[in-house]
């Protein structure tokens, strides 16, 4: 099991790609909403011709279960450097009905060297979220015949800081709606721009730190930006809530290279969970 295998697909007759959600990507059943971003947003980069995406958005309309589905495509610009993309991704099993799991527009280019952005101005007023050394941090992983942690954090490893680990170490909420911890994949594995949409929704909701239920959490709508392609190595990442009202929260995130360069920011609008 890998996240390149895992999103792979296929092209399709009509135009489209075929793909499979994969087990052991889920949370309580449904399958992670950054992992079903990464295998749509890894087709529609094959269709704008372009190898990353610079920005994606999501609108989340059903859960998604393990087994195939298709992804729609439509390429509604084509400029020099970004083409922009629409596209719905389906379930495909038999007796699914083609029921639409995601409809998404996103932008691709080149963020490699000779994408065209060198020499543009830089201006960073933030740094990393400030980590322990890996071994003082707490591992996410599932354990036997408990709902938490799911079965997605075994395909993934991130480390939290402690002091936003208490809800899951026996210690309670901080008290403070922020995630901060370290992500890579397994052995390894390299996280291109399509793994960036898996790490920007890879870690608890913050929700978890504020004295609030500790539930399934929906997203109704997640973007991410992608800045630059990563360096090897791990991932610092941080995601906070400011705001809790009318039933929803939103989840701030940015994701940070081992070389200190921020490579990914995201905004996800959720269902405040309701126990």
């Amino acid at each position: 099991m890998t996240f390149a295998a895992d999103t792979a697909h296929r092209a399709a007759a009509d135009g489209g790609y075929d793909a499979d959600i994969a087990t052991g990507w889920d949370i309580g059943g449904n399958a992670n909403g950054g992992y079903l971003l990464a295998i749509a947003g890894r087709a529609m980069a094959a269709a704008a011709g372009r190898p990353d995406p610079v920005t994606i958005t999501a609108h989340y309309l059903s859960p998604g279960k393990p087994g195939p589905v298709h992804v729609d495509t439509s390429v509604v610009k084509e400029g020099k450097r970004f083409a922009t993309v629409q596209a719905t991704l389906r379930d495909a099993s038999p007796g699914g009905g083609g029921r639409a799991l995601l409809a998404l527009l996103g932008t691709f280019g080149d963020l490699g060297p000779a994408g065209g952005a060198e020499g543009s101005p830089i201006r960073v007023d933030a740094a990393p979220p400030d980590l322990p050394p890996l071994e003082e941090c707490v591992r996410i992983s599932p354990r036997e015949n408990a709902p938490f942690p799911p079965p997605f954090s075994a395909t993934v490893e991130a480390r939290l800081h402690p002091d936003d680990a208490g809800f899951a170490t026996g210690f309670g909420p901080s008290g403070e709606p922020r995630v901060r911890g370290w992500f890579r994949f397994p052995g390894d594995e390299t996280v291109d721009t399509s793994g960036l949409l898996v790490v920007v929704d890879a870690f608890p909701p913050t929700i978890f730190n504020a004295h609030l239920p500790m539930a399934w959490t929906p997203t109704v709508e997640l973007t991410a930006h992608v800045r630059a392609r990563p360096a090897p190595g791990w991932l610092r990442c941080v995601f906070t809530t400011r705001f809790v009202t009318g039933g929803f929260l939103e989840e701030d995130g940015e994701v940070w290279d081992a070389t200190g360069i921020l490579v990914a920011q995201s905004r996800q609008l959720a269902l405040v969970p309701k126990g």
